[in-house]
């Protein structure tokens, strides 16, 4: 039972006197009512922008507690923004193309995608995406967030996917499109290729062996009755094997071992002997890598030949230094295969199966084929020793299922063709927290290219034609301009209900051989990322649509985790296409936990849900613990959390109510008092007010929103009230008064002597 279940208290645990659950809809129905968003928009139109540009959630699901904690987030910054003066339009936006829309409506509304025809599926994704997108909508507004939700953005819009196709071809006009064969990360369970963004890495059991390789030419150096062994945790990898790589450096020996001649790192012969159970291992032999360079073995159960490369990535760490090499299912084997010419062999389909490529093992699932390559090996009398090891493996973001690496013909932006500039546009950013520079510095400077085609229905093409005479790709100006133009006015479903004879500008010639007029399209769409790293451009730059946004953004504000998502890709498309980062302050915030520090899951019982507590608490509870907290780091909430929240914010009501009591019949024509005439007290009182508000506002605009929160000071003479102050502190008060408490832990009531005779501080 999640955590939100528990939370129906009785209204004595929680004295919510402003019945904030009954209040708040009231409050948000005047609002809308008065067009609240429009009016302050109109006070400050004119003035200095400040543009906050939100990164689009998927439109799949209801919100949860990290959704708010971010939408929450942007709003203080707005209101904030708006409150000193600035105009600060907020435009919020969703992401509605991709794999994630896409499972979920085969899910919930039972479809085939297979059989049914593109333009339909993709109709019925589209309406699943925007009716989710308007139910994030009401759930966003019941959080106070306050914004132009009667004119968000969409990534499926026709104008924001004419803008996509315009920065695809602004790209590749600059060289940075091509189209190659490469291993790429791929879901098997999904049937599509994944960028970095969209892997993350959870503990796996795998198979542990270790094989020989028979050598078949020795050169001279290895006798020809001695193997070369290999680790390997993917078995199934091997009938795609066409070399072993060793380390130019290292030193190998020739040793007896259990009866065979092996060649393994000298280094891990040790290792080596023990994981096969052998007493001892006699060295019979020793060489440097690069003496072994070119020696060629025999593939332990296909025909075929397996050569002895020389490779820098080869490392000690673990196996036996001799690194089984399959080009065609490893970024480092494919680069290294490069150098020597081999072949890139990747014998399986999209759904992870062998192809008749594969031999025996045709049509069996490579997990599967696991144990039965193992069997092969045990009979061809190679496999020396056959264990298990549990380790961090990629997996799909979406599905969960273990991924693997496969090379097929996809599309990629080239990313050392803007790496440079990219570097040093993140030197130019404003990072919050500091460390989240040099995090993105990293993820850039060691990024391989980006793989932006996507086996999927459900997204904006890439917007490429093939002549079929020649076979070579078709994308110019020319092209780009007549698709963006079409998209522009029937959105991307066109080109998936028309013939690419029908899509192409007229009269188009190829213009690699000079004659073919009859073309073919690209199947594949873009990949999400960017769809929504697109979005600088294809929003804040479209004054027919928002011409209160301008571009740049002042500031992108999400989670920890778009320094590899969406920040990343945004980078990637502006600096692209225009040289110039799209955001001037990038601020991240953690993840939500509870208050044991871990991740909020259903299998742990420990989920928040946020609407169930604007239900019964109401959502200003929620904003207050947003606030409350410093957001740089992971956030917790749990009952008990709430229940401190919600004293704290019974205190600062309270104590709000008592002072406005107290100032009912106050008239300031009347009854103002010169500042010369005030008591040396209330003199002390506005100097430290003043004091106070330079410090909220120091505090806000550096977004450090949890410095801001009260803690409350009362003022009395002789022991006896006779002035009521309440005090928002952010540092320790004079005179030595306690540091800030926490929320819902105050220090007990003391006094500490002010100057002056009968003055004391009381805390409380």
């Amino acid at each position: 039972m999640d955590y939100s279940k528990t939370l129906n208290l009785p209204q004595t645990d929680f004295p919510m006197r402003g019945n904030l659950p009954q209040k708040e809809p009231e409050i948000l129905k005047y609002w809308q009512e008065i067009d609240l968003y429009n009016k302050v928009q109109a006070k400050n139109r004119g003035k200095t922008k400040y543009i906050l540009h939100d990164g689009p959630p998927y439109a799949n699901g209801h919100i949860h507690l990290g959704h708010t904690l971010n939408k929450v987030l942007k709003d203080m910054v707005v209101k904030y923004r708006s409150m000193a003066g600035y105009d600060a339009p907020y435009v919020p936006g969703w992401d509605t193309h991709g794999l994630p829309i896409e499972q979920q409506a085969i899910k919930q509304l039972g479809i085939n995608r297979h059989q049914v025809s593109p333009v339909e599926f993709r109709a019925k994704c589209r309406d699943y995406a925007l009716q989710w997108a308007k139910i994030q909508s009401e759930e966003f507004q019941r959080l106070g967030v306050r914004g132009d939700w009667q004119r968000p953005y969409y990534t499926l819009l026709p104008q924001y996917e004419a803008t996509q196709i315009r920065v695809f071809g602004e790209m590749a006009k600059k060289g940075y499109i091509y189209k190659g064969l490469k291993p790429v990360y791929w879901c098997a369970c999904c049937e599509t290729a994944l960028a970095e963004a969209e892997v993350e890495y959870a503990d796996k059991t795998s198979p542990s062996i270790y094989v020989k390789f028979p050598v078949k030419d020795g050169r001279g150096i290895l006798p020809e009755d001695a193997a070369v062994v290999i680790w390997t945790t993917t078995p199934w990898t091997l009938p795609a094997n066409v070399a072993i790589a060793v380390h130019p450096e290292f030193e190998y020996v020739l040793a007896l071992v259990n009866g065979h001649k092996v060649v393994v790192a000298k280094g891990l012969l040790d290792a080596f002997r023990q994981a096969v159970e052998a007493a001892e291992a006699a060295i019979l032999d020793t060489y440097k890598g690069e003496q072994l360079e070119r020696v060629v073995c025999r593939h332990p159960f296909m025909e075929r030949d397996s050569l002895v490369i020389l490779g820098e990535h080869v490392t000690l760490e673990a196996g036996t230094g001799a690194v089984h090499t399959a080009p065609g299912h490893g970024e480092e084997d494919f680069q290294v295969g490069k150098q020597y010419g081999l072949p890139v062999l990747a014998p399986l389909d999209n759904r992870g199966r062998f192809t008749a490529e594969g031999g025996k093992f045709e049509g069996q699932f490579i997990l599967d084929a696991n144990k039965t390559i193992i069997e092969e090996l045990k009979e061809k009398n190679v496999l020396l020793g056959h264990g298990q090891i549990k380790h961090q493996y990629p997996h799909c973001w979406r599905c969960k299922q273990p991924i693997f690496f496969r090379a097929t013909e996809q599309w990629f932006a080239s990313v050392d063709g803007f790496r440079q500039k990219a570097l040093q546009a993140i030197r130019n950013v404003n990072w919050v927290p500091a460390w989240g520079e040099d995090r993105i510095y990293n993820m850039v400077e060691g990024r391989g290219d980006w793989c932006v085609s996507r086996q999927r229905t459900w997204g904006v093409p890439i917007p490429i034609f093939y002549c079929n005479d020649c076979g070579k790709e078709i994308i110019t100006e020319e092209t780009i301009a007549h698709i963006e133009k079409l998209f522009k006015e029937h959105g991307s479903d066109i080109w998936f209900a028309k013939e690419a004879n029908e899509l192409v500008p007229p009269g188009l010639t190829c213009h690699h051989c000079g004659k073919g007029k009859d073309f073919r399209k690209e199947t594949d769409t873009m990949d999400v990322w960017f769809d929504s790293g697109s979005s600088h451009l294809a929003v804040l730059n479209q004054p027919a649509l928002w011409p209160e946004l301008q571009w740049p953004a002042d500031l992108y504000l999400e989670g920890s985790d778009q320094h590899r998502g969406w920040f990343n890709s945004s980078l990637s498309t502006a600096v692209a296409v225009t040289g110039q980062p799209p955001y001037k302050t990038v601020l991240t915030h953690g993840f939500t936990v509870d208050e044991k520090g871990r991740k909020m899951s259903k299998s742990l019982g420990n989920v928040v849900d946020p609407l169930k507590i604007c239900d019964q608490m109401g959502a200003d509870i929620l904003r207050l613990w947003v606030s409350s907290a410093d957001y740089r780091s992971d956030l917790a909430l749990s009952p008990n959390i709430l229940k401190q929240i919600a004293e704290a914010y019974r205190k600062i009501r309270n104590t709000a109510r008592f002072l406005l009591g107290n100032l009912y019949d106050y008239n300031p024509v009347q009854d103002e008092v010169a500042y010369e005439q005030l008591p040396e007290l209330d003199r002390v009182a506005l100097l430290e007010l003043h004091k106070l508000i330079n410090q909220v506002l120091a505090a806000y605009e550096n977004y450090e929103f949890h410095l801001g929160l009260p803690c409350g000071y009362t003022i009395i003479s002789g022991g006896k009230p006779e002035r009521l102050f309440t005090w928002m502190s952010l540092k320790t008060p004079p005179y030595n008064c306690p540091p800030r408490h926490s929320l819902g832990t105050p220090p007990r009531p003391q006094t500490v002597p002010l100057p002056g005779a009968g003055m004391h501080w009381f805390v409380c």
